[in-house]
C-alpha cells in the first residue's frame, strides 16, 4: 500500500508540474473563445492522425515497415495526448465544467485508445509480426477493461481508481514504445536486435499490467460491495 502512495504521490506532483507549464496556454484558448470540448475532439483526431501514421508505415513498402514513419506516429500520439490535459483545464479554469463534456472526453479516451493501438496492431499484423499483433490486441482488450471497470464501479457508488496501469501511463509507455523503436530502427547504423521487439515489449507491458489493474479493481468493488452489505 505505502508503494501505491508513493506510486500516487509522484505521479501527482509530475501532473501539477505540467499543469504550470501548460497553464498559461489554457488562458490563451479560453480567451480566443476554444472550449474543452473542441480541445477533446482536437486530441481524439491527433490519436487516429498517430493511428493513420502507424497504419500507413507498414504499407509503404511492401513487407518492410518505415521506421521514420514509427516515430513520427509517436511524436503525433504524445502532442494528442498532451490536449486530454488540457480539455480538463480548459474546463476548470475557465468554469466550462459540464456533464456532458465529462461523458463526452471519457467516451473519446476510449475512442483514442481504440484507434491507437489498432493502429499499431494493423503495422504489426501488415509486418509479418502475428505475435506481437495478438499481444497489442491483448492490451487493447485490457486497457478498456481498466476503464469499463471503473465506469460500472462509479455507478455503483464506489470510487475505483486503485491499480498501475490506468491511462497516462499507457498512453506513456506506448508513446515511448513507438518512439524508440522508430529511432532505433531508423537511425541505428546496424541493429543488435529487431527494433519492432521495442514496440513489441511497451505493448507487453500494458497487455500484463492493464489486465491486473483490471482485475485488481474487480477485486476492489467485491470488498467495498461487501463493507456496504
Amino acid at each position: 500500500m505505502e508503494n501505491k502512495s508513493m506510486f500516487n504521490k509522484v505521479r501527482d506532483a509530475l501532473q501539477l508540474g505540467i499543469y504550470k507549464v501548460i497553464n498559461p496556454l489554457v488562458h490563451g484558448m479560453i480567451k480566443v473563445g476554444i472550449t474543452p470540448n473542441v480541445v477533446t475532439t482536437m486530441g481524439f483526431l491527433g490519436n487516429l492522425a498517430a493511428a493513420a501514421i502507424f497504419v500507413y508505415a507498414a504499407l509503404v513498402e511492401s513487407s518492410k515497415i518505415d521506421y521514420d514513419l514509427v516515430w513520427i506516429g509517436g511524436l503525433v500520439l504524445i502532442l494528442s495526448s498532451l490536449l486530454d490535459m488540457f480539455d480538463g483545464q480548459v474546463a476548470r479554469i475557465g468554469n466550462m465544467q459540464t456533464t456532458f463534456g465529462a461523458m463526452y472526453d471519457s467516451v473519446l479516451d476510449r475512442y483514442s485508445e481504440l484507434v491507437t493501438l489498432g493502429g499499431i496492431c494493423y503495422m504489426l499484423m501488415a509486418g509479418g509480426y502475428l505475435v506481437g499483433s495478438i499481444i497489442t490486441f491483448v492490451a487493447l482488450v485490457g486497457s478498456l477493461m481498466v476503464s469499463y471497470v471503473r465506469a460500472r464501479a462509479e455507478g455503483l457508488d464506489i470510487e475505483c481508481k486503485v491499480g498501475f496501469m490506468q491511462r497516462p501511463e499507457r498512453v506513456v509507455i506506448t508513446c515511448l514504445g513507438a518512439i524508440a523503436c522508430g529511432l532505433y530502427g531508423s537511425c541505428a547504423d546496424s541493429v543488435a536486435f529487431d527494433p519492432m521487439l521495442i514496440m513489441i515489449v511497451a505493448m507487453s507491458v500494458i497487455a500484463l499490467f492493464a489486465n491486473v489493474t483490471a482485475f485488481v479493481r474487480i477485486s476492489h468493488c467485491r470488498k467495498e460491495l461487501e463493507k456496504k452489505k
